[in-house]
């Protein structure tokens, strides 16, 4: 619907705003055309809109001329946890995805979303601002744009307006429903109360996992219940999530609960009277300092490592999970297909708990189901039966021309396979230009994808200015990393083919899919006479195997843990060109010669398992001589101590085979502790890996000894 800036009195904004909070529902406002005149036109319609829950997302001038309070797009995760009934997204400042449906989901019944933006057809060419942080400024077509374009238009639930249009503003009038929406509890949430009662008071080792779209109040309810567990005894319920702001409704609901029974409170705990205690405790302070709580709830559980979710999982009596199903941070399924089996094998009486029942708004609200649409959160991935391995077909695709069908069970596979995929991650997988995929298909179904992108190519000046620091350049994540971090300007200069994501579907996996899709795309880069595959990703031990059997060899490990995974980044290489073998095997043995000085400083928790995989996957750097054989044998067999010869052995970590060996023996967590991470002994012992410094040593001499009689040749 095209419309023109002059309502009639019977039909103003305030009226709409009524009807639609009867009905609960909310609505999409499209405002098209130039800035200006945009801005000017809203500003004169703000006085006919209920503006008490505003929020203008872009420039402050623009806010501050009528009185609303303002964020840039990047701030959004700030406003998370509030309500809005009126929010103005100025996209002329840049529209990123993520941020976008994010907002959106603040809104209540009753609310109107102004999107100030070029006319439709312009969407596809217009040089959205947002582009320049994801590289994509550098593409000449943008298919998400078009496709959102085409979704709009199709909806007839969104009202559009063009200022400075001659045709009177027609707004939509809405039948009235037999019964007013109400926001409020519904049964579902009620429900999980009470189950979430009985979980804080009911026995150990029983957790709940609850999972909801947004809307849904499952916030609220934890941070009622938890109000409710301190009223009944409990004396410190603990609280955590990837960040404090995802928690502001569990503790403004909270505080509601506790009402008179709160004493103090500060941006992170509720003090009772009584002194019980609610809590919020980063992720990494809570499992290393390891307080204690009779209950621990986990908000936005899809957005933390599956390691950290089994770890908090064991360390405390009662752990609740709560995760958004579709969300754009990350998802519930992909959150719940990792954790499950740790929650089958440690807590075989774990109860799922789902809310489907929305509370901010109706079922049926054409503003979810459009953001829904417009950025395909509720794609899923083939269910089918497990296919036939020699029926799966590999093949090139692009996902900017499949169908709106294909596309949708594409992402879903990427969203059931990975944390976080995200609405920004359509638009970069349909709009890179250096992008291409290849799909395993079966019966017509897809089953697993590869998406890859061309980084690399740089002039050799440029390729020494980045190694130097004085240039960083956006969409070259890979080579960029190899050339700054590693050293060597020719992994800015060759051409690498950096696999973004691989994805099978969960029927699909073992039947060697993920290594066709890998020779498919290594025979597509020699073809493109490209110099290498190259992929980074959280390090964990069943990744670094499955790269491995695929070809690739580490060479580099980042310093600082990822946001996204909590997982220190595993850069690995498969050289396809003579230079691009080369380059593989000069950075191998440039980390091999310095990983074990970087361990104790920059990786001393990274898990030992994954710690011995990437070691002996590195090339040998030393040989032992008859003095190191003879102090060895001093320490297996007699009484030299393990300070003297820990030179020593570290030396023996790096000699050939080592490693491999060490990885399969029982003490081997030990001696990644001790030896390559530089524990303490306290530090050993806390963590039950000995009873003290005296059985640690022993443990090691007879690990030693194992080693010299049973070990490779070294």
């Amino acid at each position: 619907m095209t419309t023109s800036p002059s309502p009639p009195p019977e039909h103003t904004w305030s009226v709409l705003q009524t009807a639609l909070k009867t009905l609960g529902h909310r609505r999409l406002v499209l405002i098209e055309g130039d800035q200006q005149n945009a801005i000017a036109w809203i500003q004169q319609q703000l006085p006919q809109l209920n503006t008490s829950y505003s929020l203008w997302v872009g420039r402050s001038e623009h806010a501050e001329q009528v009185g609303l309070p303002h964020i840039q797009a990047s701030q959004y995760r700030q406003w998370l946890g509030r309500e809005t009934s009126l929010l103005i997204w100025d996209g002329w400042q840049g529209n990123p995805p993520d941020a976008f449906a994010a907002l959106s989901g603040t809104l209540q019944a009753g609310g109107l979303l102004f999107w100030l933006m070029p006319p439709l057809a312009s969407w596809p060419d217009h040089a959205d601002p947002d582009y320049a942080r994801t590289g994509l400024d550098q593409a000449r077509e943008h298919p998400f744009a078009a496709r959102l374009a085409g979704k709009l238009a199709d909806d007839p639930s969104v009202i559009r307006v063009s200022p400075g249009a001659h045709e009177p503003l027609e707004l939509p009038e809405l039948p009235a429903p037999p019964v007013a929406f109400k926001s409020g509890t519904t049964e579902q949430q009620q429900e999980l109360l009470q189950q979430l009662e009985r979980f804080g008071q009911g026995r150990r080792r029983r957790p709940l996992v609850i999972t909801a779209d947004r809307g849904r109040g499952k916030s609220a309810a934890l941070g009622m219940a938890a109000a409710r567990l301190l009223r009944a005894g409990r004396q410190r319920v603990i609280v955590t999530a990837p960040s404090r702001t995802n928690l502001n409704s569990l503790f403004r609901h909270a505080i509601i609960e506790l009402a008179d029974d709160l004493a103090e409170q500060s941006e992170c705990e509720l003090i009772t009277h009584g002194g019980q205690r609610l809590s919020f405790v980063p992720v990494p302070e809570l499992l290393s300092e390891r307080p204690e709580a009779e209950v621990v709830l986990v908000d936005e559980a899809a957005g933390l490592p599956a390691h950290w979710l089994r770890d908090i999982l064991l360390g405390w009596p009662r752990v609740a999970f709560a995760s958004t199903v579709h969300g754009y941070e990350g998802t519930g399924r992909g959150f719940a297909i990792r954790f499950r089996d740790s929650l089958d094998q440690e807590t075989p009486h774990w109860r799922s708990i789902a809310l489907q029942q929305p509370i901010r708004w109706a079922h049926g609200d054409p503003l979810e189901k459009l953001i829904f649409n417009l950025f395909l959160l509720s794609a899923e991935g083939p269910t089918d039966a497990v296919p036939e391995a020699a029926q799966v077909t590999i093949e090139p695709w692009s996902p900017a021309r499949a169908s709106e069908v294909e596309l949708a069970e594409a992402f879903g596979l990427l969203v059931d396979a990975h944390y976080r995929t995200t609405p920004a991650d359509l638009r970069q997988w349909l709009d890179d230009p250096s992008a291409q995929s290849w799909r395993a298909v079966y019966q017509g179904r897809v089953v697993g994808l590869l998406w890859g992108a061309v980084e690399g190519g740089l002039s050799a000046t440029l390729a020494e200015q980045v190694v130097l620091g004085k240039r960083r350049l956006r969409g070259h994540l890979l080579a960029q990393s190899l050339a700054s971090h590693g050293g060597f300007p020719e992994a800015a200069s060759l051409k690498t083919l950096r696999i973004v994501r691989i994805a099978v579907s969960e029927q699909a996996r073992h039947l060697g899919i993920g290594r066709r899709l890998i020779e498919a795309a290594r025979a597509a880069s020699q073809q493109q006479d490209l110099d290498a595959l190259g992929t980074s990703f959280g390090g964990s031990s069943g990744l670094l195997r499955f790269w491995q059997a695929g070809g690739f060899r580490v060479v580099r490990v980042g310093l600082q843990q990822e946001a996204t995974t909590g997982e220190f980044p595993l850069q690995m290489l498969k050289g396809v060109s003579p230079a691009g073998l080369s380059l593989e095997k000069r950075l191998r043995a440039r980390f091999a010669r310095h990983w074990q000085v970087l361990i104790p400083r920059h990786w001393p928790v990274i898990n030992p398992d994954l710690l011995l995989g990437i070691g002996a996957d590195l090339p040998p750097q030393q040989v032992l001589d008859g003095d190191d054989w003879r102090d060895l044998h001093a320490f297996a067999e007699g009484f030299r101590g393990f300070e003297l010869t820990l030179p020593l052995l570290q030396e023996l970590t790096a000699c050939e085979g080592a490693l491999a060996w060490l990885s399969s023996q029982p003490a081997m967590a030990l001696w990644c502790r001790a030896v390559l991470q530089g524990w303490s002994w306290h530090q050993l012992q806390s963590a039950g890996l000995c009873t003290g410094q005296r059985d640690a040593e022993q443990q090691l001499r007879r690990l030693v000894c194992q080693l010299l009689q049973n070990g490779p040749r070294l």
